[in-house]
């Protein structure tokens, strides 16, 4: 008997709404099981998984099994919020996901070096990126072992 998906709690990190709604929807047409938080530049991020400012209810504001991070974000660019998540023991666990138009070697590097977990570019053809959707949500739901939650607090 196979596995069940798990329902992957998914914070996205994206300032540009016309994409947020296209994550969005690829997301839903992929039937991905999620609960998905947006965060829409890099300081709203860190407060989000911090618990400051809006966000001090944890409640509406849940540790993420999952990040999607733009690199170009306003007020925090997504490097600097890998780095911050990266290097903060409460945090650390999280697994990134850089998704972003960029495909610079540049970007790349940077994220890998600071700590990304994967670096997928997003494709403009609407139907590829609910397939890149589809394949993360099989990985990360299904295939990945994810932290036992004692250990994601």
């Amino acid at each position: 008997m196979a596995d069940k998906p798990k329902v992957i709690k998914i914070l996205l990190v994206e300032d540009n709404p016309d994409d947020i709604l296209i994550t969005e929807k690829a997301i839903k047409v992929a039937e991905i099981l999620n609960q998905l938080w947006v965060a829409r530049d890099g300081q709203e991020a860190l407060d989000f998984l911090r618990h400051k400012g809006k966000y001090k209810d944890r409640a509406n504001s849940p540790r993420p099994g999952l990040i999607f991070l733009d690199i170009n974000l306003p007020k925090i660019d997504g490097i600097e919020v890998l780095k911050s998540i990266k290097q903060d023991p409460a945090l650390k666990k999280i697994p990134v996901v850089m998704l972003t138009m960029s495909k610079r070697d540049e970007d790349i590097l940077k994220s890998y070096d600071s700590g990304c977990n994967s670096f997928i570019q997003k494709p403009v053809e609407f139907e590829k990126f609910v397939e890149i959707v589809k394949q993360i949500g099989l990985y990360w739901g299904l295939l990945n072992i994810a932290l036992p939650e004692e250990a994601q607090e």
